[in-house]
């Protein structure tokens, strides 16, 4: 924000020194009350340096502060109190989003370096449950966020496509599966097969060590093994591609754990020259600092996890370069994490320091986690295809003339899907609920998406031209609008910083009651000499609706 910016310069120069530009940025603020300003600055820190107080010394700066951007400045109980010169700020915002468009609020601090994002990455031969939803709609919102930062992406999907699992499938398959109802149904009747297994495993213990004997023989390449695999992988992603393409999410890489299985010996081995493999117990370790040693190999010598991350990363830093590496997955992975950076870092390898772990809480279902294998899921799909029957049910009722009806229960549905997830900070967990997923009024995706067609459809009933003439301020009542798009950036650049999308979807429900309140308190369209600058504010709002929508993942209807 260019006033932002020139207030904390014009703060450097009177401070001349005695606190850090960093430190000032941190603390101006907005003022919770629009009557206190547009920015404020405390002046307590400083009291000590110049010996005043700090109502002193916010009367002194406010008489040495100038610029034509400051309409008032005041100086109140030890603050400094900015207020915007409305006119040129409102002229200045709006001919920038009239000329930028879709582009405005673009950063470029990515200086076009490459940042992989490993996001989803459900388990193959399983459905895709709700358990799956978060790190799929934040690891793709914060692709889409990086990407309007200035950074080239890499979205990868590290399928869990490999492990003891697939033995349990297969001895499933074996003793009880049926190929005709398999084939018209893979993965609801493998899911079927493999709660099957673990329901008679409890009764049968025998069938762990079959299961355990199957995945050897995988792990070693035996030819009906190695078929059954690729099978259940080739079904999965057939049904996985589907709910992507709902939810408009695309992958530059599939390359799931079994992509590893041959590149992990060469961690053993530089682990080993680098003398930082331990034996431990007949397991192989890595020591660290303040957590516990980091497994490598197990004592019957198979590798784990950790080994096929290290792997990974390697791979991925060879193969991309990449200056930032993110991982978006669950909280209960942090250990693991901290483990697979620490051992990168005792290795020397400095790009470790872009690596980062994006931690979020699960999906509860009656308080608790989600289990496949207890079969206690809900599909992603059901409540997809749920979601998006609703919202056409809504809009054959609101607009039953509507030409792309189809088109736009599937933007709405998805998108209330969609927002309720990414409203929430990540870090929280959220209680599976349908009817709160599937609510259209309130603070909701659906209620963003029909503010923006209804700028839509102010600007297609005022025959709205872009123009080079200044756009005047108006009402008083946009004045909130113009403070909100000129925000943008800045929420763009915190919710990147944070990681958090949240912030974003927070800002987008500002801003959609902001532009309500404009449209129920002034009449936009009368007065013709009025309409084409309060349409330019209308234009605004739709754009940054529009552009912010996307950075979530989701579509904004022209029409509803």
């Amino acid at each position: 924000m260019k006033e932002k910016e020139v207030f904390i310069d014009l703060l450097v120069n009177l401070i001349d020194g005695n606190l850090e530009k960093k430190q000032i940025e941190k603390m101006v603020e907005v003022p919770k009350y629009s009557y206190l300003g547009d920015f404020s600055f405390p002046c307590f820190q400083l009291a000590k340096i110049y010996r005043k107080s700090p109502q002193l010394i916010a009367q002194d700066f406010a008489t040495r502060l100038h610029s034509s951007l400051f309409e008032k400045i005041e100086a109140i109980g030890g603050y400094l109190n900015i207020f915007l010169n409305k006119q040129e700020v409102t002229s200045r915002v709006i001919k920038e989003i009239l000329t930028k468009k879709e582009h405005y609020g673009g950063l470029k601090i990515g200086k076009n370096q490459v940042i992989t994002i490993d996001f989803s990455s459900p388990n193959i031969a399983k459905p895709f449950s709700m358990g799956h939803l978060r790190s799929t709609v934040i690891g793709n919102a914060l692709s889409l966020i990086s990407e309007k930062c200035g950074y080239q992406v890499v979205r990868i999907n590290h399928l869990g496509d490999w492990g003891t699992q697939f033995g349990k499938l297969m001895v499933a398959y074996k003793m009880w599966g049926d190929d005709e109802l398999i084939k018209k149904n893979p993965i609801k009747e493998l899911l079927k097969l493999y709660i099957k297994f673990h329901d008679e495993e409890e009764s049968n213990p025998l069938l762990s060590n079959k299961a355990r004997d199957w995945f050897k023989k995988l792990e070693d390449g035996d030819e009906v093994a190695t078929q059954l695999w690729q099978w259940f992988r080739e079904e999965s992603l057939k049904e996985f591609s589907k709910i992507y393409q709902l939810l408009g999410v695309e992958f530059d890489s599939y390359n799931g754990e079994a992509f590893y299985n041959d590149k992990m010996e060469r961690v053993v081995q530089l682990l080993d020259q680098k003398g930082l493999l331990k034996e431990s117990d007949g397991a192989h370790v890595v020591d660290l600092e303040n957590m516990p040693p980091c497994l490598i190999k197990k004592s019957n010598g198979t590798t784990l996890y950790a080994t096929r991350d290290l792997a990974a990363a390697f791979y991925r830093q060879e193969t991309y370069q990449f200056s930032k590496a993110l991982y978006v997955v669950g909280n209960e992975q942090s250990l693991h994490f901290q483990q697979l950076f620490q051992v990168l870092s005792k290795m020397g390898f400095n790009w470790q320091k872009g690596m980062v772990h994006i931690p979020f809480g699960m999906m509860l279902k009656d308080g608790k986690k989600m289990s496949t294998r207890k079969g206690k899921v809900v599909l992603l799909e059901t409540v997809l295809l749920e979601a998006i029957g609703l919202a056409k049910k809504g809009i054959e009722e609101r607009n039953p003339s509507l030409k792309n009806k189809d088109e736009v229960a599937i933007q709405v549905g998805t998108g209330a899907i969609i927002f309720h997830d990414l409203a929430h900070h990540r870090l929280h967990d959220i209680e599976f609920s349908l009817e709160d997923m599937l609510r259209f009024e309130g603070e909701t995706g659906p209620y963003i998406q029909y503010t923006h067609a209804r700028a839509s459809s102010l600007l297609r009933k005022g025959n709205f031209i872009i123009h080079d003439q200044e756009v005047a301020l108006i009402d008083e009542e946009a004045w909130t609008i113009v403070v909100l798009v000129n925000s943008f950036s800045d929420i763009i650049n915190r919710s990147l910083e944070a990681y958090d999308p949240s912030l974003i979807a927070k800002y987008l429900i500002d801003l959609s009651k902001s532009f309500n309140k404009y449209y129920a308190t002034v009449r936009i369209l009368d007065h013709l000499e009025k309409r084409q600058s309060r349409l330019s504010i209308v234009f605004a709002v739709k754009t940054i609706l529009n552009e912010g929508l996307r950075l979530l993942g989701m579509k904004a209807p022209e029409e509803m």
